[in-house]
């Protein structure tokens, strides 16, 4: 029978300051040992765990709760944070070029039209998602990886 349990050791939904939340994922290595031995499971890891709320979790306490069975992250604070920050990088790289249709630095007669096309700042957005998305993969350990 696989068991799947969110256990809490620290983690939460949404977003906070660097050191504000704390992880403490021994919880999740002593409860694989305690049922283990309470169940008599073959297994090292008779539990797979989900964390609920990685968001400003540290890569090294990332990795621990992976080592201990965590098979789940939740990372959508952080790819809704990075999609926002490539809209927010293009607005800020052509701020004058989206002012109007007609008129930038080039020139007062210049059109803006292939700067203000909505997919040229949803393309942004993708790509720093994306870059997100191979940074969590990373810490995940799961590049490269069958399991």
């Amino acid at each position: 029978i696989a068991v799947v349990d969110a256990a809490a050791f620290g983690n939460v939904h949404g977003v906070y300051a660097p050191g504000n939340v704390e992880l403490t994922p021994d919880i999740l290595h002593n409860s694989q040992k305690y049922i283990k031995e309470k169940t008599g499971c073959d297994s090292d890891k008779p539990v797979s765990f989900v964390f609920h709320g990685g968001s400003g979790s540290s890569r090294e306490d990332i990795q621990y709760a992976i080592k201990a069975g965590t098979i789940k992250m939740n990372i959508d604070t952080d790819t809704q944070w990075s999609y926002w920050d490539g809209i927010r990088s293009y607005e800020k790289e052509f701020h004058d070029y989206l002012q109007g249709q007609i008129g930038n630095p080039e020139g007062e007669t210049k059109p803006n039209k292939k700067y203000y096309d909505p997919r040229m700042a949803l393309r942004r957005a993708e790509e720093f998602t994306a870059k997100r998305l191979g940074e969590a993969m990373d810490d995940l350990m799961s590049v490269n990886s069958v399991n």
